[in-house]
């Protein structure tokens, strides 16, 4: 049986769509920082304990936008480390943290 969208009023489903704008851009946002260098990774790790949308970005969208990361090496460096492909940032181990941190600080 396919999944069935929930039935939304149209104020909710506006609501719905504004919030997902606005987790978006700050995501893009968060990477564009990290691109240039105005942000690092652990300041990323830090943001995610208290950030929803921090926490919820996937950790290859965080890695690539890293300057001198691309696909290719994100994909090695997590496959390296046990680390799957659709795994978010609040569900990086210890092990995992700790590993890119090293990395990358």
């Amino acid at each position: 049986m396919p999944a069935v969208p929930p039935k939304l009023t149209p104020e909710q489903r506006q609501a719905a769509l504004a919030k997902a704008g606005e987790a978006r851009r700050q995501r893009a946002e968060m990477k564009e920082l990290l691109s240039t260098g105005s942000l690092t990774f652990a300041e990323v790790l830090e943001r995610a304990e208290t950030d929803e949308i921090v926490a919820g970005t996937k950790i290859t969208a965080v890695l690539v936008s890293l300057p001198g990361m691309g696909k290719v090496k994100t994909k090695r460096l997590m496959e390296e480390h046990g680390i799957a492909d659709n795994r978010r940032i609040r569900g990086l181990g210890d092990r995992q943290r700790r590993v890119l941190l090293d990395l990358f600080s």
